[in-house]
Formats: C-alpha cells, sequence, structure tokens
C-alpha cells in the first residue's frame, strides 16, 4: 500500500478548542506515502448533522424508527484528475500537507451531544481515491457550541411548590443549594433524597421515545414523627454534563430537581422542579479521531 498514512486536523480558535456559528475553521490534511502516488480524487468536507435511531417491539417485528438532518455540509477537491478515473493527479513520496478553510454557517443550530439513541455531530473528513477499490478515508470531530442561552437562568429566587432554589439555571460544574421544607405528621421518620434527573426526548417521523436517567445526589437529615423541619442541600452539578437544548427539532435534552420521601403507597411523595443547565467553563478540548412551603399530610 503506497499511502501509508492519513490524518485531518484543525486549528483552535479559542482556548476551549471550541466553534459557535460563523466561525472559520482551518486545518490541514496530511498524507504520508511512501512512494509516487496515482490519486483520482482528493477531497476534505466539513458536515454538520443530527441523527436519531431506536427499536421498538411490535408483536414478532422489530421496527426501526430513525431520521436524520443535515445542518450544512461543504466539499473542498485537494486534487482531482482531468480525465474522470486515469489517475493523471500525482502526490510525491514522504509527507504531504494540504491546508484548507471553511466558513460555519452564521445560524441557528445545536451544540454537538450525544445522547441514548440520537447524536448531533460536527465534523471534518478527507477522502483520498485511488482507483474504485482503493479509497482511504479519515475522520475528526470537533466540538460546537451554539451562542443561544437561557436569559432567564440567572433571575432571582425561583418559588416552586415544597422547594426553594436561589435560581432556575447552573452552570456546568457550580454548586446550587436546595432546601425543603417538610411537615412530618406520620408516625413515621422520615428520610428525603435529592436527585437530578436527566430526561432525554429523541422524535422520529412523528414517533416519540423518552430515555430517563435519575442521579442520586444524597439524602437529607432525617425528619422525626410529628416534627416540621427545614433541610439545605447543596448539590454540585458534575462539570462534564451536557448543558440543556431545545433547539434541535429531533431531540431535547431537559433536567429537573427532585426531592422524594420514603413513604410507602404514598401518592405525591415527591416534588419536581425544573432546572436548566448553562454552559460552564470546560477544560480545553483535545482532538481525538423565590420561597414556598410545602405542607401535606403524611400518613401515619
Amino acid at each position: 500500500m503506497t499511502v501509508k498514512h492519513l490524518s485531518v486536523e484543525y486549528n483552535k480558535v479559542n482556548e476551549r478548542g471550541t466553534f459557535s456559528p460563523g466561525d472559520i475553521i482551518t486545518g490541514r490534511v496530511i498524507a504520508v506515502t511512501n512512494k509516487e502516488t496515482k490519486v483520482q480524487c482528493f477531497l476534505v468536507r466539513a458536515k454538520g448533522k443530527a441523527e436519531v435511531t431506536w427499536h421498538e417491539q411490535e408483536g414478532l417485528t422489530t421496527v426501526v424508527h430513525s431520521d436524520k438532518k443535515k445542518y450544512f455540509y461543504f466539499e473542498h477537491i485537494i486534487l482531482q484528475d482531468k480525465n474522470k478515473g486515469d489517475g493523471s493527479e500525482i502526490i510525491g513520496p514522504g509527507r504531504n500537507v494540504y491546508p484548507f478553510t471553511f466558513k460555519i454557517p452564521n445560524m441557528f443550530m445545536p451544540s454537538s451531544y450525544e445522547g441514548k439513541w440520537g447524536k448531533i455531530t460536527y465534523s471534518l473528513r478527507a477522502q483520498l481515491t485511488q482507483s474504485i477499490w482503493l479509497v482511504h478515508k479519515t475522520k475528526t470531530e470537533f466540538p460546537f457550541l451554539t451562542k443561544a442561552e437561557f436569559p432567564f437562568a440567572s433571575k432571582s429566587e425561583m418559588i416552586i411548590i415544597g422547594l426553594k432554589v436561589r435560581k432556575m439555571g447552573v452552570k456546568q460544574g457550580e454548586a446550587i443549594g436546595v432546601s425543603v421544607e417538610v411537615l412530618n405528621d406520620s408516625t413515621r421518620t422520615l428520610t428525603p433524597r435529592f436527585y437530578l434527573c436527566e430526561k432525554q426526548t429523541f422524535v422520529a417521523q412523528s414517533k416519540r421515545t423518552v430515555h430517563s436517567n435519575d442521579i442520586l445526589f444524597g439524602t437529607g437529615d432525617s425528619v422525626p414523627a410529628g416534627t416540621s423541619q427545614t433541610i439545605t442541600k447543596v448539590m454540585s452539578i458534575p462539570p462534564q454534563t451536557p448543558p440543556t437544548f431545545f433547539n434541535c427539532c429531533m431531540m431535547k435534552l431537559e433536567y429537573r430537581l427532585k426531592v422524594t420521601l420514603d413513604v410507602p403507597l404514598a401518592r405525591d411523595s415527591e416534588i419536581k422542579l425544573p432546572l436548566v443547565i448553562l454552559l460552564g467553563s470546560p477544560k480545553p478540548h483535545q482532538q481525538k479521531p423565590k420561597r414556598s412551603i410545602w405542607f401535606r399530610k403524611l400518613p401515619g
């Protein structure tokens, strides 16, 4: 094989290594050969897309639901023979470097994301075709962050039944204090549990599926029978938690805070609060192939 190595690299535009709408992405395709190599076509592509796929069992039949959406697609021809396949273009032996430049469209697009049954990716792909039987390909993804924000997320206290929080938006890696007031009229001791609930929603061809995941952040102090207490728990959002988004027609990601009480067979023994997780200050990317009190009569 004459092509020993093929790779595509890009240059960072900020310390995070991320790109946003309107940015210019520059880079290079590197081809290493051990001798002169005839080429039919050599190109590099930039692409942004979303795709979802999941399976459902309907009787004895497995039904596949899938959909795709393309946000942009650009192609730059590095080399192409003039006679449609005669391999007249030549790459010299050794290391060959070919620069490229693409402009990311300045339009509303969702951030990079990978969920249970779908993902949003932005990538660079290079393809070197020597013949119909000999095609070399390589790919690298670059992290994309939308400029859209939630303007309401840093407002003052949010009121929700049973919970008190300072704001309804929190950044990745940030801590948030959550308070719950419990009036325990039962004959048992109750212990509140605090959760961060993740909800991934995927849509394909009018079909919808949801994947939920509850992350336990710990328990609060126990509330003895016949007493009332206000319990506060500090919850630190993991820095790697993907931020909330609603700007993709095929998928969305949302979160809630949840507090539960261990009341056997009781209805409404949990309360939830919507929470928006915002982009924090992630480490540089490395390239890779209001107040309210809830009083509820609890069963004794």
